[in-house]
Order: C-alpha cells, then structure tokens, then sequence
C-alpha cells in the first residue's frame, strides 16, 4: 500500500505492508480516544513528477495495464506529468487539505511510483 501523507509542507510518501482497512480502523480509534473528529472518504489524491524521468513510461504502461481508467497519468507542462490515483482519504474534515491518502496497487507497480517519487524528492532536494 502507497500512504501519501499531505501537511501543511508538502507531500511526503510511504510505502507499508499494512492492511489499509486496518490502518483506517486504528486512525478512527486514536481519533475517538483523542475527541478527534476524522472523515474518511473514497476519493482522488495527486502528485507531480518531473517529465523527464526515464522510467516514466514504464509506469504508465504499468499503470494502464493493471488499472486502466482509475489511475491517470496527465501532462501538466513540459516539465511535469500529474499522477492521479484513486484510493481512500483520511482527514480531519471533509473539506481538509491536510490529511492522509491510502492507495493499493500491485507491488510491482507501489515500488515504481514510490521509486520515481523519491527520485523527483532527491532532484528537488539538490536544486534547493
């Protein structure tokens, strides 16, 4: 399973093993203990890679073989291709831009995005 995380700072990506029905089910019960409210949702999450990493296309081929309308790879610019994903959000409320997003995909296919994820990370990191 992909966990993108989003904060007030940006995006930060995990991939884990776990259940996300679990991880649900433990956020819902630390909101509850906590007095939280929680939303939890079906729903979209996106993120941009840079268009010019090489193994872009083997993630769409990827992509498009195993889930074909529910992930979307979407030219932005010249730069930027928009990854588009479908899965579950967890969030204070509805309306939050903060919050937590949970996808599964197969494994071949979390390790590819999570790898060109860390690779766009990595180039931002040493322009900055």
């Amino acid at each position: 399973m992909l966990k993108l995380n989003y904060t007030d700072v940006g995006l930060y990506m995990e991939r884990t093993m776990t259940n996300p029905e679990l991880l649900i089910a433990q956020r819902v019960l630390l909101a509850m203990r906590l007095g939280q409210t929680l939303h939890v949702e079906p729903g979209h999450a996106s993120f941009l890679l840079p268009a010019d990493i090489s193994e872009l296309k083997v993630l769409e081929m990827s992509l498009q073989q195993e889930y074909g309308s529910g992930v979307s790879l979407i030219a932005v610019d010249g730069e930027f291709v928009e990854v588009g994903l479908s899965g579950s959000w967890v969030a204070e409320d509805k309306d939050a831009h903060e919050g937590m997003f949970l996808t599964v995909m197969s494994d071949r296919t979390e390790f590819l995005t999570y790898k060109l994820w860390q690779m766009s990370e990595a180039r931002i990191s040493s322009l900055t």
